[in-house]
């Protein structure tokens, strides 16, 4: 009797810890339980504890990390901006950049021409100038009437330029002008034109 009394004990002891063990296991979410165990519960007026309700607090952490991924997301964005605000500015200066460079390389190209064209005007003066006084040296070392021949074959204003040369160079040498002395040899008419022309046109370049 006291062996049979001791079989039950250790039968009921066994159940309570087998039962234990699956309440237990539903809790750590190894296995799920519950549906057997729950009219136990409710006839005790408890809610089950199983890994349901253990993992609960699941969906907080997740909402936390979905937050955190959400404000980098969110931080990224406002940098990716922030670059193509400033790309975009580096765009506008640079055109600009370009714009004054342009406008710079015009205006030097623009001088160079006009220092090109003034010094070719200077070399021509030059080379005419040269040409002139050769001329009138020419003439002077001549007999007049010869002189006057080759004037006379000239245009007016290459006579009036050579005029001027030849009294340009009597005063530099402190000498006498052949000038006058030409003209009284030329035909009257031509003359008139000559003189006329010196006295209302000032010295050209051309």
């Amino acid at each position: 009797m006291k062996s049979l009394g001791k079989t039950i004990v250790l039968l009921m002891l066994i159940i309570i810890m087998a039962l234990g063990g699956l309440l237990w296991f539903d809790y750590l979410g190894v296995m799920h339980v519950r549906t057997v165990f729950n009219p136990l519960f409710k006839a005790l007026g408890k809610d089950p504890q199983t890994s349901v309700t253990a993992t609960s607090s699941a969906p907080v952490v997740a909402d936390l990390d979905q937050d955190r991924i959400n404000k980098q997301l969110e931080s990224i964005e406002i940098q990716r901006e922030e670059l193509a605000r400033r790309e975009e500015e580096v765009a506008v200066k640079e055109q600009l950049n370009e714009q004054i460079a342009n406008e710079l390389i015009s205006r030097e190209k623009s001088q160079e021409d006009r220092e090109k064209t003034f010094n070719q005007t200077l070399k021509k003066y030059d080379d005419k100038n040269v040409n002139i006084e050769q001329i009138a040296l020419n003439l002077n070392g001549m007999r007049p009437e010869a002189a006057v021949n080759i004037l006379l074959a000239m245009d007016d204003q290459m006579v009036i330029d050579v005029l001027r040369k030849v009294e340009e160079i009597a005063q530099r040498n402190g000498s006498s002008s052949m000038g006058s002395y030409w003209l009284s040899l030329m035909p009257a008419d031509r003359a008139a034109v000559i003189q006329r022309k010196m006295l209302s046109k000032p010295e050209s370049l051309n």
